[in-house]
């Protein structure tokens, strides 16, 4: 079975239109990279019940679960609390993480800073570089910042953990639309059944009109499957394969 995985967004601020989530469509490019099956994304709100509600039943769903958002200094900041409240778990402030958080700021630490070196009892800090929000692991779900760029930087330090047995890509790039290729599209699936096949029509592109993307963990099967399509394609419609 292939590692699965679940995103959960947190924050009141995407869902009202303020700001613009950034942070599921880099996670969605590098797990598929990793050969990680993402089978969900969800945004909700700074609701302690409604994270915890929801934090628990990805994690009993999938291999790993990925917030992001809710871990800053202000009062719409509940995703520790709320994460703990779903394995049933207190909220600690250990030495380790306060000492990291006073280190940053220095004079100027206060109660605010402070919220953000609280962690679930029995989670794991996973990385401390100098930045203000450490990375926690509780049970299977990695608890990200919002903040994009420190999202990132969190990931990329973690990514090789989540290699899996790899997504293998084939594109076929046409001039035809979609209606003119679509039975040929359905008989391929019914001769392999298992091949992940993608038509995405692009409208006003000047170079083509539909992106055709075959993928399957079986290399020898993707080659198969792509064979079988590619001779079956209106020849003089195909504008270039990769």
């Amino acid at each position: 079975m292939p590692n699965t995985a679940g995103i959960i967004i947190i924050g009141n601020e995407i869902l009202s239109g303020k700001v613009q989530d950034a942070n599921s469509p880099y996670l969605c490019r590098e797990l598929r990279f990793l050969g990680v099956e993402l089978c969900r994304i969800i945004t909700i709100p700074d609701e302690l019940e409604i994270i915890a509600q929801h934090v628990r039943e990805y994690s009993n769903a999938y291999t790993w679960v990925f917030t992001s958002g809710g871990i800053g200094p202000t009062h719409d900041d509940v995703t520790i609390d709320s994460v703990a409240a779903a394995f049933g778990h207190k909220v600690i402030l250990p030495p380790r993480l306060e000492a990291l958080v006073r280190s940053f700021y220095g004079d100027d630490t206060n109660e605010a800073h402070l919220r953000m070196a609280r962690m679930p009892e029995g989670g794991a800090l996973l990385d401390t570089p100098p930045l203000q929000t450490p990375l926690l692991l509780v049970e299977n779900v990695f608890v990200f910042p919002g903040v994009p760029e420190l999202l990132k930087n969190r990931f990329s330090l973690l990514k090789e953990r989540f290699q899996s047995d790899p997504i293998h890509l084939r594109q076929i790039y046409l001039s035809a639309n979609e209606g003119q290729i679509a039975d040929v599209l359905n008989k391929t699936l019914d001769t392999f059944p298992e091949l992940m096949l993608g038509s995405y029509p692009a409208l006003w592109n000047k170079d083509y009109k539909v992106r055709l993307t075959l993928e399957s963990r079986s290399e020898s099967y993707l080659d198969a499957a792509f064979s079988h399509l590619q001779a079956r394609l209106p020849q003089e419609e195909i504008v270039r394969v990769e």
